[in-house]
């Protein structure tokens, strides 16, 4: 059941739908639910859109709305009587049609000038509803159910809480967000960019950019090397036959590109990158002995993400996965699943993620042999292996019906950001059923054919995805060890560039990326370009230093340069980076 401020948030999209068709009577009603944190009307308004300042009008109609205290007043009728109230509504009728079909009850909510076909529920009156604690924030086009083949109707946002404190904390919190925006960012500190020449969600990893993915790899590599992991290599397409054995043909199709024919067969970009490692594990007998078998790869994989639905590089076409198959016995199950949880949380540390939850996506049994393969034993068992171990390991989560993979329970893992944005990072899940179908085995103790279980796992989610919550959590200010430039060495004059030379030579001598400004500008254009630039440490030259033979250091963030050897600098520094602290 919904609490109250989902009524009220319901409610208010009501309040918005008055408002507009009080200014706009030819305006034709969409619909107008509930989404986190707020609300949303789509309308049709034909040729003439309001403008984003109008909103504000708007707003004070909703505000006047709400203080003459309203009802909201339910009634079911039947279908008959839903298409003569709302015989000028295209949408609604299109809705009540299929209402009719379905057989479900229809109902519409009364509140002053306006009857509104919704299921509800709504709160009794407007006296409910707090008139300082909602803002319509933005307009944006959208198409009519999400089908990029129907209209585009003009949709009005706006959030909504239970009192004033909360609206403006989330005010607080989305301004901040903006100036974290990873588009932004990524294109301030030259990370990365798309062309339109390449094609929409494509993105191109600039030499900045290239250098974050390059130390996350560098990381993983590290991390999954100690963990026992082999790392694999993969193509990027693989012929028809391979996915229909893995049976996502026909259940993910819709996600992949369309195939390429060559030589009288089809080709697929590659999704996803588990079948190519099923295909690795069986490419030879397998014993026991071996169990289990760690997988691993940076696999490049292509996602046919609808236009509508790219988003920066946190909804991409082309991703670079943190990806590994883990081949066990059951036996084994239970504390490879808990390796795999202690690697998240070693991740969680490094990158100072304090929130986060696992979010345990099991399957409905009325869909078996629909949506999830037709294995009801093995759907409860491995549910109940992977709740038992989150238990036991005390790790938080929470319980999602109907939303597991088609071949196995998954977790999902959500993490907060700095400023408390909610992100989908990575995934980690349990395939009992497509080992079977790639035949895939080994030899028990007894000299008996099993098939493992397969953990399908990704810590890091992908690049693209990592990287974008990365420019937000940190606001651009990457630590010392993932920053492209660590360190920028500022000569005061000409006559201080050969000391700041051997100073750079030392640097880069140790791999710390240091750069040289021996440009004409002055120093506090140099040191302020440093600044935008979010690098760690500047290093300033001049008179005293080169006499005294130090190096004065400025540190992001500090107030006042310290003067320093460079011997001491650059083992501080080495350190910092190899701790990744």
């Amino acid at each position: 059941m919904e609490n109250n401020i989902d009524k009220i948030r319901h409610s208010l999209a009501h309040l918005l739908a008055i408002a507009v068709k009080a200014k706009y009577p030819e305006a034709k009603l969409g619909i107008g639910p509930t989404i986190e944190n707020g609300f949303y009307y789509d309308f049709d308004f034909g040729t003439t859109v309001p403008p984003e300042n109008e909103l504000l009008d708007l707003e004070k109609d909703m505000r006047a709305l709400v203080s003459k205290n309203i009802d909201f007043v339910r009634a079911e009728i039947n279908a008959d009587e839903a298409k003569n109230i709302f015989s000028n509504e295209p949408y609604k009728l299109e809705l009540i049609a299929d209402l009719e079909k379905t057989g479900e009850q229809i109902s519409t909510y009364t509140s002053d000038s306006l009857t509104d076909l919704c299921a509800g529920p709504h709160v009794s009156g407007t006296a409910d509803i707090a008139r300082d604690a909602f803002k319509l924030t933005r307009i944006a086009g959208a198409y009519w159910r999400g089908d990029e083949k129907n209209k585009m109707l003009t949709r009005i946002y706006g959030v909504a809480f239970a009192n004033k404190k909360d609206l403006d904390d989330y005010l607080e919190m989305i301004a901040e967000a903006e100036k974290r925006d990873h588009r932004k960012l990524g294109k301030e500190l030259e990370i990365f960019t798309f062309d339109d020449d390449v094609g929409a969600g494509l993105p191109l990893w600039l030499p900045n950019g290239t250098i974050i993915i390059d130390e996350l790899e560098k990381l993983a590599k590290e991390t999954e090397a100690d963990g026992g992991y082999l790392r694999v290599r993969t193509p990027h397409l693989a012929k028809e036959s391979m996915y229909l054995k893995s049976g996502h043909l026909p259940y993910y199709e819709d996600s992949m590109f369309p195939p390429m024919e060559y030589e009288g067969m089809k080709y697929y970009l590659k999704a996803m990158n588990c079948p190519h490692h099923h295909k690795i594990f069986g490419h030879k007998t397998r014993s026991y002995k071996e169990l289990p078998v760690r997988l691993a790869e940076y696999g490049t994989c292509y996602r046919h993400e609808k236009s509508g639905e790219l988003f920066g590089l946190m909804r991409v076409r082309m991703m670079q996965m943190n990806d590994a198959h883990i081949y066990c016995s059951k036996e084994q199950f239970a504390q490879e699943f808990k390796a795999v949880n202690e690697m998240y949380l070693k991740y969680f540390k490094i990158f100072g993620v304090d929130k986060y939850v696992m979010r345990l996506s099991t399957h409905d049994p009325k869909r078996l042999g629909e949506k999830y393969v037709n294995e009801p034993e093995l759907w409860l068992e491995t549910e109940k292996m992977v709740r038992d171990t989150l238990i036991e390991a005390k790790i938080p989560y929470v319980e999602v019906p109907n939303e597991a993979a088609f071949y196995g329970p998954k977790i999902d893992v959500q993490v907060w950001s700095a400023i408390g944005r909610e992100f989908t990072l990575a995934t980690n899940q349990v395939d009992f059923a497509v080992p079977k179908r790639f035949d895939l085995t080994y030899t028990d103790a007894e000299g008996k054919q099993e098939t493992p279980l397969c953990i399908h796992r990704a810590p890091l989610g992908t690049h693209e995805r990592f990287v974008g919550f990365l420019i937000e959590h940190y606001a651009g200010n990457f630590p010392t060890w993932l920053s492209p430039v660590q360190v920028k060495i500022i000569p005061v004059r000409e006559n201080h560039n050969d000391y700041a030379q051997n100073v750079y030579k030392e640097l880069r001598a140790l791999d710390i990326r240091a750069t040289i400004d021996d440009s004409d500008e002055g120093m506090g254009k140099k040191i302020r370009e440093g600044k935008v630039n979010k690098i760690p440490y500047m290093i300033v030259i001049g008179d005293k230093e080169i006499e005294e033979k130090m190096i004065t250091v400025e540190k992001r963030g500090g107030e006042k340069g310290e003067l320093i050897s460079l011997a001491d600098f650059a083992k501080n520094i080495v350190e910092e980076i190899k701790s990744r602290s």
